[in-house]
């Protein structure tokens, strides 16, 4: 085995830790609080929601093979009690834990997680999760339906399960981490149908008890989780429906606990300046990157030169102090914080004239009518209104439709008829810290499917290739050498324009004066927020 393998399969051993509390704190047993947010919640189903705004959610109502540190991106065993990996890194073996239940009862078993990712890659789910597991054996032929399973998932008994690899994946332990890996009963799924998402059961941290649709999510504490000490809270509350302006003053009053749309940016300076300040901002970076995905499907965004000429028509430092300069200009999609990002590289400079002059290359010296969507959580109409006067100075006039954020994925992703969308709101935050999740979902081919992320519809066959040449890397020595192809491959695609890339966006939190804990359980990595992990201080 490589050093690397010897590691995994060491670390494989490890008991999952809770987290500790801070020093001075105690953390008030029997608690619950209330989290607010302007939109609904589209569907808790682990195989189908990817928003940021359930994705919290779904962590917690679910179970995964592989989990992370609260408030990391440090990969521990969950469900999985060990797991041995091969000096090829082709098998991956996995024991599971024993003695862990649904919360319908039922014990958890190897064939659960062989259905789970297989229903992930299934078309049949229109997931838009297929494309990680694409390096599992037989991932070709069931996402492009010739079979009903993976010929490289094995149980050879209830406790274990084997994963046959097609090749290395250097991202694979972090894939059995996401949601689309998260374990759910094969018959509530089948006897649910579409209502799963309404109605999940799973092993996680927390149980939905109630959902009233526009109102309230009512999440409880699973007496039966796994992990000892977790969560640290008997349930939260989620309330929809709450303009942030109203979310945040009730956070201030002590009837919220997190106001989960962050602080308008109409209200920052002043709640930063404010004597509260210390006690309840969490500011935080984050593996994020604001964009405008342009639909290189529909005319005339299917002109290359009419896709350049709009990412040169973009001011992007005006827009940044839209949202009080809590942002940086971006030019490639990966942010600055992720290996292979290229510090040398320029983009598109902001250039009305030679954007004029493409456009007219391009046959449009007029210019022409589009349509822009974006949520119409604030600042993002806002953030659309200045896009919208940016392109208008080229000619361009983009009609803005400001919808809930479930619409904008609908519009996006589902019936694909979006011709450019700002992802404000629902901007890529990294699932794990790999820049392959910055590529396979939002930009790569698998993506550019119906119910999937990959809202500009960009395929591009060669750079497919060239990001499998990269993952299948696995050897923590040529880890530079990964970087350096991936950070070729976005720079690569930015000719083909897919991408207006705004900014990358810090992440502010307001949480309640009672909220306990780091702040990075508030701006974890990897769930957003981590319910599992919060708590509520003496």
């Amino acid at each position: 085995m490589t050093h690397w393998l010897q590691r995994t399969a060491l670390a494989g051993l490890m008991a999952l830790t809770p987290l500790v509390a801070l020093a001075d704190e105690t953390p008030v047993k029997g608690a619950t609080i209330v989290v607010t947010y302007k939109d609904d919640i589209a569907t808790l189903d682990p195989a189908i929601g990817y928003d940021w705004q359930n994705w919290s959610m779904i962590k917690s109502l679910f179970s995964r093979l592989m989990e992370y540190t609260p408030g990391t991106a440090d990969l521990v065993p969950s469900l999985a009690e060990s797991f041995e990996v091969t000096p090829d890194g082709l098998t991956y073996t996995f024991k599971l834990r024993k003695g862990v239940k649904f919360s319908n009862g039922r014990d958890v078993v190897a064939s659960d997680v062989k259905y789970s990712i297989e229903r992930a890659v299934n078309p049949k789910t229109q997931g838009p999760g297929a494309g990680f597991f694409g390096a599992i054996a037989g991932f070709d032929d069931l996402s492009g339906g010739k079979a009903e399973g993976l010929s490289g998932i094995e149980t050879p008994d209830d406790s274990t399960v084997v994963f046959k690899l097609s090749r290395p994946d250097a991202t694979f332990l972090h894939v059995l981490a996401i949601n689309f890996a998260s374990i759910v009963p094969k018959e509530v799924v089948e006897a649910e149908g579409q209502d799963f998402g309404k109605k999940p059961v799973g092993s996680g941290a927390f149980i939905l008890k109630d959902w009233v649709i526009g109102q309230k999510l009512v999440f409880e504490k699973n007496p039966n989780f796994y992990v000892a000490d977790t969560p640290k809270i008997d349930g939260f509350t989620v309330e929809v429906g709450q303009e942030p302006l109203v979310a945040l003053l009730r956070l201030q009053q002590g009837e919220v606990d997190i106001a989960g749309d962050g602080i308008p940016p109409s209200k920052f300076l002043e709640i930063k300046n404010g004597p509260d300040a210390a006690d309840i901002i969490v500011d935080g970076e984050q593996l994020q990157t604001g964009y405008v995905a342009l639909n290189t499907r529909v005319k005339p965004l299917d002109n290359v030169k009419v896709r350049q000429a709009l990412n040169m028509a973009v001011n992007k430092e005006r827009i940044t102090r839209i949202v009080n300069g809590r942002a940086t200009p971006a030019n490639q999609p990966l942010p600055p914080l992720m290996p292979g990002y290229d510090k040398d590289f320029k983009g598109y400079a902001y250039d009305i004239e030679k954007a004029k002059a493409l456009l007219a290359e391009a046959g449009f010296p007029d210019g022409f009518e589009t349509a822009l969507y974006a949520s119409s959580t604030d600042p993002n109409p806002r953030i659309a209104q200045a896009l919208q006067q940016d392109f208008a100075a080229i000619g361009v006039k983009a009609e803005i439709k400001a919808l809930a954020n479930a619409n904008v994925i609908a519009a996006g992703g589902t019936e694909g008829e979006a011709p450019m969308i700002w992802s404000g709101g629902m901007a890529w935050i990294a699932d794990f810290p790999d820049p392959s999740n910055f590529y396979g979902p939002i930009l790569g081919c698998a993506g550019a499917t119906q119910g999937g992320w990959n809202w500009a519809w960009y395929c591009n066959k060669d750079l497919d290739a060239r990001a499998i040449a990269a993952d299948s890397m696995s050897d923590p020595a040529k880890k530079d050498e990964r970087a350096k192809l991936w950070g070729s491959v976005f720079t690569d695609l930015m000719a083909d324009a897919p991408w207006i890339p705004v900014f990358n966006e810090r992440r502010v939190v307001a949480k309640s004066k009672r909220m306990g804990g780091p702040g990075n359980i508030y701006i974890d990595p990897t769930r957003v927020i981590n319910y599992d992990a919060i708590y509520v201080k003496q």
